[in-house]
């Protein structure tokens, strides 16, 4: 899979571009704060249908203007398909193929993306909202069955929760309400716990091996989800929905007291290991470093395997917080296999060396140049 094409009109602080690149590697250089990010963040926003650096919509449009849009064509096996999606105050418009798309769970998945940058290091040091939504963003393009149901239990979570807080403002409901509502949460709680857990097993396989090459085979990388109740392997979705209705039962006083949800999918962890020692809490920097890079390079693999596609990889600068050896293995990885857009001020020596023809892009104050056009 690959972009091709990406046109931007009042993105940003991009007032109109339009840009052709290479199935192989582009590079945009320039100083900071200049939209280097930017274009990065619309290729992304294209893929997701919402940005990785701010939850409100409308800090994507220009200022000034009243409407943003960023249209792009992506290559597949299965031939072009236009994508383009638009905000402006009546709300975010998506379109495959130039037809609107009523939900957005039909438009994630036509152009799949990973995004690696330093702050994805927190991967393995941040909190465990961090990595829920690592798994959300990465699964859910892969799959759009678990895309509908995580958006079906977030509606209903929001609804319980808005229940149980009525409850310990004001005292007892009906019960059978919210038994009721308990009951579908646990139902959507099962399937996602369960994806969850298969996502992880899959991308450990595949991070194991590369974590193998970029530690010389010296140190081993595990993978443990963590939910509101034990989930072994083969556990039946009967015998989990069971535990889960268990576990409900028994904190649901405490849960009219506090007016919230104490357990589900929303609160679920999962940690890393190297050697059986937790690498958040107890590894160095540089073992933290290798296990981030080795879950993203894990990510691209995986997504080959689910989706029959390579995604398309976005490094924000992302290199220049690697040494010598991880820039080499990250480079090596997706040398003539991965389309890859990389931001930096400028390309470290290894890149020079190690990346073959790449397409480069000289970004200055919302203004983008190919190299040879200077």
């Amino acid at each position: 899979m690959e972009l091709s094409q990406l046109s931007l009109n009042n993105f940003r602080n991009y007032d109109q571009v339009s840009l052709k690149f290479s199935s192989g590697i582009n590079v945009f250089l320039g100083e900071n704060a200049q939209g280097k990010t930017n274009l990065l963040e619309s290729i992304y926003a294209l893929a997701l249908a919402r940005s990785h650096r701010t939850k409100t919509d409308k800090d994507l449009i220009r200022w000034g203007q009243q409407e943003a849009q960023i249209a792009g064509r992506i290559t597949n096996r299965f031939g072009q398909t236009p994508l383009s999606l638009a905000w402006s105050n009546k709300g975010k418009q998506a379109k495959v193929n130039h037809l609107d798309q009523s939900r957005l769970s039909t438009y994630i998945g036509q152009l799949n993306v990973i995004l690696f940058a330093p702050e994805d290091l927190n991967l393995v040091k941040g909190a465990p909202t961090v990595r829920r939504r690592f798994i959300d963003i990465e699964f859910g393009q892969m799959n759009k069955v678990y895309l509908q149901k995580s958006s079906q239990y977030k509606k209903i979570l929001k609804d319980r929760n808005a229940y149980l807080k009525s409850w310990a403002v004001s005292g007892p409901k009906d019960q059978i309400f919210l038994d009721v509502l308990t009951d579908q949460l646990i139902e959507l709680a099962t399937q996602i716990i369960l994806s969850r857990k298969n996502f992880l097993a899959k991308l450990a396989t595949q991070a194991q091996i590369i974590h193998r090459e970029v530690a010389n085979q010296k140190e081993e990388l595990t993978l443990h989800y963590q939910a509101p109740v034990p989930v072994t392997d083969g556990m039946t979705a009967t015998e989990l929905s069971e535990s889960l209705a268990a576990l409900f039962k028994k904190i649901a006083d405490r849960e009219k007291r506090q007016g919230t949800t104490l357990a589900g999918p929303h609160r679920d962890d999962f940690t890393i290991d190297v050697n059986d020692t937790d690498v958040a809490v107890f590894g160095s920097q540089g073992q933290q470093r290798t296990a981030a890079l080795a879950l993203k390079l894990g990510e691209i693999e995986l997504m080959h395997q689910e989706t029959g596609e390579y995604p398309v990889l976005l490094l924000d600068d992302v290199l220049s917080e690697l040494d010598a050896s991880r820039q080499t293995h990250l480079l090596l990885a997706i040398q003539d296999k991965v389309q890859t857009f990389i931001t930096a001020p400028s390309l470290t020596e290894i890149a020079r060396q190690l990346i073959h023809e790449p397409k480069v892009f000289l970004v200055n104050a919302g203004h983008v140049k190919e190299e040879e056009e200077l």
